[in-house]
C-alpha cells in the first residue's frame, strides 16, 4: 500500500547518473516522489530510486512513459533529443528546463550565438567546415563538436593545422558542426552557480574556483579564493541575466575563464566558457557546504517553490571528486572508509554506486572549515585514500 502524500506532484528524472541520485536525498525530505528513466538496471540512480524503469531517452515513447502523470520532468544531463522534448511540450508534458532553454545547454554553437546576442563576454569563435576554415580563424585554437561532448570528449587544442584532421574527419563522421574558438590564456578557472524557478525567482551561490585536469574537474574551492569582490558580484549578474533571458529553470552553471583584462592594466575579466543546465559538478559543494544544496534548489525550482538559500555555512568548503585510478584491483571504495572518517570525523563523504574505471568519477568528499589550507590538505588527502594513491602510507 503506497503512503505516498496524493498531493504531492511527481517528479520524472531523465538519466541514471548520479545528478539523479544526489537528487533523491532532497526529494525524500520533501516528501516528492521521483520516476526515473535509465539507461540500464544497475546505475548509480537506478540503485536508490525504487519507480525506476529502463529506457532510451532517445525513443519518444519511452519518454513519454515515463513522464505520464509527472507534474513535470527534469534531467540528470542535457542528450535528450531537442525534438523530442518539443513532442513533450506539444503533449502537455512540463520540462524543467525546456527545451527553448536547454538547446543553448546541448549546443555549443547555438550557445555562442545567444551568448553573442546578450552582449555576453566570450572567446573570439567562429563554425569551422576544413582546413582552410580553421587556418582562417587562426592558431593556436580549440575546436570542439557543437553536441555531445563532454569532460574533455570532444575537445581538441589545434596548435598546428595538422592537429585539425582529427576533429575534422570527427564532424564529417558524425554529422555534427565543428566550433573553433581562440586559446584563451587564462588564469584559472571558475563557475558562477544559479537557481532559477518559473516564477522568476533566483538564487545565485558563491562563485567557486575549479581545477581541471584533462577536461574532467578534480576539485573545486568555495568561494574562489583571492577572486576580486566586483568581479565576483559580475560574475553573479552574469550568471542570473543569461538564466532569465535564456528561460532557464532549475539549475544553470556558468564555466568561466578568469583572464586578464586587456583595457584594464592588472585586471582581470570573466569569459563564458560553457553552460550547464543541470546540477553540476562545481556545484556538488553545496550539499554540505551550503545552506541549500544544488540539487534541492534544483527540485524546487521544477515545481516552482520558493527557493532555499544559498548562503555558505562555512568560510571554506572544498569538494574533491574520486576519481578511479590506474589499479583497479584497488578498488574497493567501501574499504577506505575507517581510515578516512577516523582520520577525519567531519569529513563528508558521497559515492556513487559505480564500478571503478581509470579516471571515472565515483563519488567526491567535502571539507569545510575556516582554515583554507586544512580543508584542502583534509580534502585531497581522503580522496587520494579512497583513489588508493596512499594506501601504502604508513600514519
Amino acid at each position: 500500500m503506497s503512503t505516498t502524500d496524493p498531493s504531492a506532484p511527481r517528479v520524472a528524472v531523465i538519466g541514471g547518473g548520479q545528478l539523479a541520485r544526489m537528487m533523491a536525498q532532497p526529494a525524500i525530505a520533501l516528501g516528492v516522489p521521483l520516476r526515473l528513466l535509465a539507461e540500464a538496471e544497475g546505475v548509480s540512480a537506478d540503485q536508490v530510486i525504487a519507480d525506476s524503469r529502463v529506457g532510451d531517452y532517445r525513443d519518444l515513447d519511452d519518454l513519454r512513459a515515463v513522464t505520464e502523470g509527472c507534474a513535470v520532468v527534469t534531467f540528470d544531463h542535457e542528450h535528450v533529443p531537442t525534438e523530442h522534448l518539443r513532442a513533450l511540450a506539444a503533449d502537455g508534458v512540463v520540462a524543467h528546463p525546456g527545451p527553448e532553454a536547454l538547446v543553448h545547454a546541448q549546443d555549443k554553437i547555438v550557445m555562442r550565438e545567444a551568448m553573442s546576442r546578450l552582449g555576453a563576454p566570450q572567446p573570439r569563435w567562429a563554425v569551422v567546415a576544413d582546413t582552410a576554415d580553421v587556418e582562417a580563424f587562426g592558431l593556436p585554437c580549440v575546436l570542439k563538436v557543437s553536441r555531445g561532448g563532454y569532460d574533455g570528449k570532444g575537445v581538441w587544442v589545434v596548435r598546428e593545422i595538422a592537429d585539425a584532421a582529427e576533429p575534422l574527419a570527427v564532424a564529417e563522421r558524425t554529422g555534427v558542426r565543428l566550433l573553433a574558438e581562440e586559446l584563451v590564456d587564462f588564469t584559472r578557472e571558475l563557475s558562477a552557480l544559479v537557481a532559477r524557478a518559473p516564477s522568476g525567482q533566483a538564487a545565485a551561490y558563491p562563485v567557486v574556483a575549479t581545477l581541471q585536469v584533462d577536461g574532467v574537474c578534480r576539485e573545486v574551492v568555495a568561494p574562489a579564493p583571492d577572486l576580486d569582490p566586483a568581479l565576483a558580484a559580475s560574475a553573479q549578474e552574469l550568471a542570473l541575466r543569461i538564466a532569465g533571458e535564456l528561460g532557464v529553470t532549475g539549475i544553470l552553471a556558468v564555466e568561466l575563464f578568469e583572464a586578464p583584462d586587456p583595457d584594464v592594466e592588472g585586471g582581470t575579466r570573466v569569459l563564458v566558457n560553457e553552460l550547464a543546465m543541470r546540477p553540476h559538478n562545481t556545484g556538488h559543494w553545496t550539499q554540505d557546504g551550503a545552506v541549500t544544496s544544488q540539487f534541492e534548489n534544483h527540485l524546487r525550482a521544477a515545481l516552482d517553490l520558493p527557493l532555499g538559500s544559498p548562503e555558505p555555512r562555512a568560510r571554506w568548503t572544498v569538494m574533491v571528486n574520486i576519481l578511479g585510478g590506474e589499479d583497479e584491483a584497488v578498488g574497493r571504495l567501501y574499504d577506505g572508509y575507517p581510515h578516512a572518517l577516523a582520520r577525519d570525523p567531519r569529513l563528508r563523504v558521497h559515492l556513487y554506486g559505480k564500478a571503478l574505471r581509470p579516471g571515472r568519477k565515483v563519488g567526491h568528499v567535502n571539507v569545510y572549515g575556516d582554515d583554507l589550507d586544512d580543508c584542502l590538505e583534509r580534502a585531497r588527502h581522503a580522496a587520494a585514500w579512497f583513489r588508493g594513491d596512499l594506501g601504502n602510507e604508513s600514519e
